[in-house]
């Protein structure tokens, strides 16, 4: 699978949980609602981007499983 392969969405922070996996919101068109499970990337890791509750980012999921997302961007 490449990268022109994975669905970006937006999404809220709702909950963190340990282990850098929050739940978010989905917000985007056709997503509106849907609660998924997410994680960081690793450059979010290595550059120690903190994420709270509330927060707008942009997630990517595959197109095999829309349940679970990686978190790549977080908006100021």
């Amino acid at each position: 699978m490449s990268n022109s392969d994975l669905i970006e969405v937006e999404g809220v922070i709702k909950m963190a949980y340990p282990g850098s996996e929050f739940q978010v919101e989905l917000t985007a068109d056709g997503f509106e609602g849907h609660l998924v499970r997410a994680r960081l990337s690793g450059k979010m890791r290595m550059h120690y981007i903190r994420i709270v509750p509330g927060d707008k980012v942009r997630l990517e999921l595959s197109p095999y499983n829309l349940e679970e997302g990686r978190i790549t961007f977080r908006f100021k």
